[in-house]
């Protein structure tokens, strides 16, 4: 069976029921299999090497073990006779690992709050999304957080997911979810997990090389189609991707930023501790609420057109 057609299901799926939230959640299993290695593996008294060295070996036993469930439930599900059943079941395994319907619902919730003026609301819920204090954002920076979080997760939450996928497989995206969640959860430049955490941030670096580059150029192509300004969009990718403190997170940034005419980037604070992120985009337009929207409809966009090219290929 065409993978992609599996693929395609799992994105109408996610579409119209959302990602449900379960403690049997496949994340939230991944989630506390990481928490539960961890409270085994890390000691504060380790010295740096045996904090890289349990790292790493976290990372294996994780990575394995969500590769191993992938296959065995593709090897399951390949042996039903229906071949409906078997796209169903793939199809419904996949969707939980991608979040279109979520980020968009929140970041949707988050424009309509701006709206309304209800400025306190917006922060608390720009705070479930994002890993900055909150507590005083005005409008442009609650949109520009916004924003921020809906291009950079349409590489870590929807393409890269979908394309290892297309690779590999329910194994391969699995094995990816898995990566992902331990650099959310392990991934920190702090005193905790600086060297603990090594391993998982890397090996997310790696693992998002190739989408997040791949997620710029369907941001371009998301842009002609949405008739917003995809030569500006091309060139602050050229300009600026590389600026972005991650190999990755700068090429869905800056191009969504020049797409729209804004400007990403600048001082976030993170426990009261100012923080500059460079600059993605020229302000040629002030950061407002319906540069949300403006996000939102190019992340579905380039969604659709991942898989529309994915099919045509495969």
């Amino acid at each position: 069976m065409s993978p992609m057609i599996t693929a395609v299901v799992a994105f109408l799926i996610d579409a119209l029921l959302g990602d449900p939230r379960s403690k049997f959640h496949p994340v939230v299993l991944i989630g506390n299999l990481i928490s539960a290695l961890e409270k085994i593996l890390r000691h504060d008294t380790d010295s740096p090497n045996q904090k890289i060295f349990k790292g790493g070996l976290l990372v294996g036993v994780v990575v394995s073990a969500s590769f191993f469930v992938g296959l065995s439930i593709e090897i399951f599900t390949e042996n039903i006779p229906s071949l409906a059943a078997q796209i169903f079941i793939q199809a419904l395994v996949l969707s939980f690992m991608i979040s279109p319907r979520t980020l968009g619902d929140a970041a949707r919730e988050i424009y309509f709050l701006l709206e309304r003026e209800n400025l306190p609301r917006a922060r608390e819920k720009v705070g479930w999304i994002v890993g900055r204090d909150t507590k005083n954002l005005n409008e442009a920076e609650i949109a520009r957080a916004t924003v921020e979080t809906v291009a950079e997760n349409t590489v870590d939450g929807i393409i890269s997911p979908l394309f290892f996928f297309a690779v590999g497989g329910l194994p391969l995206a699995v094995a990816y979810r898995a990566i992902n969640t331990m650099d959310s959860m392990l991934g920190y430049k702090n005193e905790k997990y600086f060297y603990f955490g090594r391993v998982a941030a890397r090996l997310d670096d790696v693992a998002n090389f190739i989408p997040a580059r791949l997620t710029a150029i369907l941001f371009i192509c998301a842009a002609i189609i949405l008739r917003l300004d995809y030569k500006n969009a091309f060139d602050m990718m050229k300009r600026d991707a590389a600026k972005h403190p991650s190999p990755n997170g700068g090429w869905a940034e800056a191009t969504v930023a020049g797409a729209l005419n804004i400007r990403l980037g600048g001082v976030n604070y993170y426990f009261g501790e100012p923080h500059f992120r460079a600059y993605m985009g020229d302000p040629n337009e002030i950061l407002e609420a319906v540069h949300i929207l403006g996000a939102i409809r190019m992340m579905y966009t380039a969604t659709v057109l991942f898989l529309s090219f994915a099919c045509l290929i495969v």
